[in-house]
């Protein structure tokens, strides 16, 4: 429900607009002159203004003015008769968000409201985003603490708002798409259709025919006319992702999109212009791509003005104990597990394995490890065998595993770890992130053991 109030000297009119703007569910506000309409802020600030542009005393575009300086972001309708067109195109010039000229239709003045409360509610969104962004908060469904995507964060705030063209960049895996969503729902272009398209997925003939749509009879099986997601993403934005894998050919035509923002469907003569932002991500390194002749420079140029780097998750391994719980709660949930959690040994050897595949194979390893929980707990035995290896990998790596000859005596192999973290700790005087390098381990990890052996 939102507040409107209603500034006219004639009687009927506001008592008509009230009746229509109170069915709407809005609660409204009636004031016969512009003085009484400026007194009545200091009361309650309004989300829309309804003023009439001729009032004796105070007329409508002083109104406007004063209310522009006292409340900028307060949305003003003009109501207007038809011989001051002009006047009302002047409002708007000084900061009106639409005008209705009398005698009006009533559903025509609904839509004028609907219209200007729904444009402010965006750009309050989109307001909303960019503080949030700028003060390290992240986007809805995007998980991550770290100093990589809080600046990720910051990026998206700044670049959301905008009609700029965006090149995501990242490894498989890494979240991408979700990326790709939140600038579009931190854009001014949120209420209208976000449609993706993998580029990858489709052959050179079928991504045509997708991407521009075609007419009745342009080829076999083409038995009417079908728009293509271009046309269906309009005012909207498109999404192609895998854009490093489209063919030549192909590479062309997007250009034309990007220059000249029209389309032509397959089979067709018709020149169709679209209001659509461009957001594309890729795994490929696109500038090596350019440089081997398998990607259009000019093209790599139109996409590449903004572009997004997306962090692995190898650079931002604090984020994965969050993830973890987002991923065991998700699947916890759907398969009616109840509460479960990694042990330390289990997610120590997590926060440790390199994820190649990124977030999707995390993602992966939580689901199947909730699937084959019995206990309340996931130990080490429900991980992949890869994520077990890497442990003795990352030590032979670093060179820490040394050679130990085994006599008839023995050998303790707790105290002998013992005695390592302990070395190490000296060696590192302390610095618990600097002994965990010198012992092939995760910092995790050493915090783990030092509290298995009570080492302080």
């Amino acid at each position: 429900m939102s507040v409107i109030l209603i500034v006219d000297d004639d009687k009927n009119m506001r008592w008509v607009l009230e009746k229509a703007l109170k069915k709407e569910g809005h609660q409204v506000l009636s004031r016969s002159d512009g003085e009484s309409g400026l007194s009545s802020l200091n009361e309650e600030i309004p989300d829309l203004v309804l003023c009439d542009l001729k009032m004796p005393g105070m007329s409508g575009l002083e109104l406007l003015e004063k209310l522009k300086v006292q409340q900028p972001q307060v949305p003003v309708i003009m109501i207007t008769g038809f011989g001051s067109v002009e006047t009302a195109v002047e409002a708007m010039k000084l900061g009106a968000a639409d005008f209705i000229l009398k005698p009006f239709d009533i559903e025509a003045v609904k839509l004028a409201v609907n219209k200007a409360l729904g444009v402010e509610k965006l750009k309050d969104e989109v307001r909303f985003w960019q503080t949030e962004a700028m003060l390290g908060n992240r986007p809805q469904g995007i998980i991550g603490s770290s100093t990589a995507m809080q600046e990720l964060f910051q990026t998206l705030g700044q670049v959301a708002p905008t009609n700029a063209t965006v090149l995501i960049l990242g490894e498989s895996g890494t979240g991408k798409e979700l990326i790709a969503r939140a600038i579009h729902e931190m854009s001014l272009r949120q209420g209208f259709p976000l449609v993706k398209v993998n580029c990858g997925a489709l052959p050179e003939n079928l991504l045509e025919s997708e991407l521009f749509g075609y007419e009745k009879g342009a080829f076999t099986g083409a038995a009417s006319r079908k728009p293509g997601r271009f046309e269906r993403a309009n005012q909207g934005s498109i999404f192609l992702d895998e854009i490093g894998e489209v063919p030549p050919p192909m590479q062309v035509k997007l250009l034309r999109v990007l220059q000249e923002k029209e389309i032509e469907r397959v089979g067709g003569t018709e020149t169709i212009p679209v209001d659509v932002r461009i957001i594309a991500a890729t795994n490929r390194d696109l500038t090596a791509e350019v440089q081997s002749g398998r990607f259009r420079e000019d093209l790599y140029y139109r996409l590449n003005v903004v572009p997004v780097h997306v962090p692995p998750l190898r650079d931002r391994k604090e984020d994965i104990p969050e993830l973890i719980n987002a991923f065991i709660e998700k699947y916890g949930r759907e398969m009616g597990k109840g509460e479960l959690h990694f042990t330390d040994e289990a997610m120590a050897l997590l926060l440790q394995y390199h994820w190649p595949g990124n977030i999707r194979e995390l993602q992966n390893v939580v689901e199947r490890a909730v699937i084959l929980s019995t206990q309340p707990f996931i130990a080490p035995d429900l991980l992949p065998v890869e994520v077990l290896k890497s442990e003795h990998k990352e030590n032979d790596e670093t060179g820490i595993a040394h050679s130990l000859e085994l006599t008839d005596a023995g050998i303790q192999l707790d105290a002998l770890e013992e005695d390592l973290i302990r070395q190490a700790l000296k060696l590192a005087d302390g610095n618990q992130t600097k002994a965990a390098r010198l012992l092939g381990i995760t910092r995790y990890t050493l915090i783990y053991r030092m509290e298995k052996h009570g080492i302080r």
